[in-house]
């Protein structure tokens, strides 16, 4: 009994140090990101963090995994959402990762920046995510196209949020926002989809 207490109270600083971390970085970027901070706003002792986490870099990359399984956690509720038409599920699921970029652009940045230390816990995650995203993906273009349309789309959803974060779509000279491109390009996937014959998708 005394080993299942220990076992919940070590699962709950962790998760309290987590949650104070993304809290942090959502507010500053990793440059406000400190074990010392982190532990001072989870309401921990001050070597707490660092029997759960060797340095900031450890607690960014689990940050970083845990927001790719918060977007395979959607994803797969999307996928196995019975009640939306598969081109729904898609425009959907990429205009999620619209709005992480949008709403948390430091996790978002984070997410797709090599760990500095073991990357393992986020290729994990983010693998699971695509595929997760892959799925939606081969409802609209058959399985033997999905994991090259999906490579292509996510690929295109990661460039909007890169152009719209750097505020060139706002610009006279393209005044768009991401959400319009990524509708324009499915604008032009699911229609050639559509005209393929079954055997080719």
């Amino acid at each position: 009994m005394l080993d299942m207490r220990r076992t919940e109270s070590a699962a709950a600083t962790r998760r309290a140090l987590l949650d104070a971390g993304a809290e942090l970085l959502d507010s500053g970027g990793p440059g406000a990101v400190t074990l010392r901070e982190v532990g001072a706003r989870a309401g921990v002792t001050r070597g707490a963090p660092y029997r759960h986490f060797a340095n900031k870099e450890t607690l960014l990359t689990a940050i970083a995994a845990e927001g790719w399984e918060r977007i395979g956690e959607h994803m797969h509720a999307l996928a196995t959402d019975s009640r939306r038409e598969p081109a729904e599920k898609l425009r959907t699921a990429l205009g999620s990762l619209i709005t992480v970029s949008q709403a948390q652009p430091h996790l978002y940045q984070l997410m797709f920046t090599a760990p500095a230390g073991d990357p393992s816990a986020v290729v994990r995650a983010a693998q699971r995510a695509c595929t997760e995203f892959s799925i939606i993906v081969s409802e609209v273009v058959g399985e033997q196209n999905a994991e090259r349309y999906a490579a292509i789309l996510l690929t295109e959803a990661h460039g909007a949020a890169g152009l719209a974060a750097s505020g060139l779509l706002h610009t006279e000279k393209w005044h768009t926002t991401a959400e319009e491109l990524i509708d324009g390009i499915l604008a032009i996937v699911i229609p050639a989809q559509a005209d393929l014959p079954r055997s080719a998708r």
